[in-house]
């Protein structure tokens, strides 16, 4: 399933058992493929070594739904809807294909619903919701709402209406620590640089609110405030480099694909999961919300250097006041996983922290940090 990992598009990872499913559909009509690994980050393998659903042109956009009773399904389709039981493996369907009357191309409900493609199906407080790509083009989010997981849907209305600046408007939605948040896509990235909103998404979020009777309170299209912290960070333990609210530059690999990695004779550890790449002068990263409740008096990084470079760390904003300077004097070591201290400016309260990093060329590979405090 080689060709399905090179293009895996409009997907959706889910967990269970221990594992992490991830559903992609793939160009050309191949099919809607499977993928599993035993992290989030993977690696993942291929299962079952051909699409599990090979259908139509219109398998895309899978979605995944786990119901109270352990009864997991699957939804994709552009532009019908369409769903199937999964069997408890997640890796096989369960019974027939079916394309959802409520949503049938061609009928007056479906006029109605302006369902396009990208469903999102989620349950809450008894209720089932399908959100999806409405009225096209350009897109919003509408939604749907349904007595059981297969319906009969009803429509419920938009969560946020097409706007031209964005072609396209794909839902997500999650809840995290007693709040609901959509996600979508705007061109706010694309249009720094270009004219018009070509087809170059950027990803956004917005707090979701529920009326009494369950429905949605319809929202603004994507405005730039920032959402409001639901929690901090702790600078004292181990953080990895790819927490961050926001970024410019950078990139993100799995560390085990990185090369034959090893740690500084002089300190260090090999480092798991997900690291920045793609590192150069001027490029920085945003953490949000950090508590210096204890001081601090040491910064600690992990990093591999490839040219070298320095990491300047600034707070509360990019040009803030600078709090310590990592220098990172090695170079061709991308395989060698050093532990960097410096010392720090103290701060007390809980502040935004910005990685700001200066150099040439291809810098560092960049895992870890942690602060050490002065009371």
């Amino acid at each position: 399933m080689g060709k399905f990992r090179r293009w895996c598009m409009g997907r959706q990872c889910i967990a269970r058992n221990g594992k992490f499913y991830l559903y992609c559909s793939m160009p050309n009509a191949i099919g809607i493929g499977v993928m599993v690994a035993d992290s989030p980050y993977g690696p993942f393998r291929d299962p079952i070594g051909k699409p599990l659903i090979k259908n139509s042109m219109e398998d895309i956009d899978p979605s995944i739904l786990i119901d109270d009773d352990g009864q997991a399904y699957l939804y994709w389709g552009n532009p019908n809807l369409w769903y199937a039981k999964l069997n408890e493996d997640m890796i096989s369907i369960s019974g027939d294909l079916i394309k959802d009357p409520s949503f049938a191309k061609g009928k007056a409900n479906h006029d109605f619903f302006h369902y396009q493609e990208g469903p999102w199906a989620w349950k809450r407080k008894g209720r089932y919701y399908m959100a999806y790509a409405s009225t096209c083009c350009p897109e919003g989010i509408g939604y749907a709402m349904g007595e059981t997981a297969t319906g009969p849907w009803k429509y419920a209305g938009m969560i946020m209406d097409g706007d031209p600046r964005s072609g396209g408007n794909h839902p997500g939605i999650i809840d995290y620590k007693g709040k609901s948040y959509v996600f979508g896509f705007d061109q706010s990235l694309r249009m720094k640089t270009m004219s018009q909103p070509y087809e170059r998404r950027s990803v956004r979020v917005k707090e979701l609110r529920y009326s009494a009777d369950g429905t949605l309170e319809k929202l603004p299209f994507w405005t730039p405030e920032e959402l409001k912290s639901v929690g901090t960070i702790n600078p004292y333990q181990n953080v990895k480099a790819v927490t961050m609210a926001y970024s410019e530059g950078v990139k993100t690999a799995v560390a085990s694909t990185l090369g034959n990695l090893k740690s500084a004779t002089n300190g260090g550890k090999i480092p798991s999961g997900m690291v920045l790449t793609a590192i150069h002068n001027g490029d920085y990263i945003k953490v949000r919300n950090v508590d210096f409740s204890k001081g601090a008096n040491t910064l600690e990084v992990l990093v591999a250097a490839l040219y070298g470079g320095q990491i300047e760390v600034r707070r509360d904003a990019i040009d803030g006041p600078l709090l310590g300077v990592v220098n990172v004097n090695y170079k061709g070591e991308g395989d060698v996983w050093r532990s960097i201290k410096t010392p720090v400016k103290s701060l007390t309260g809980s502040h935004d922290l910005y990685f700001v990093f200066k150099g040439k060329h291809d810098l560092f590979y960049f895992d870890s940090w942690q602060f050490t405090g002065n009371r």
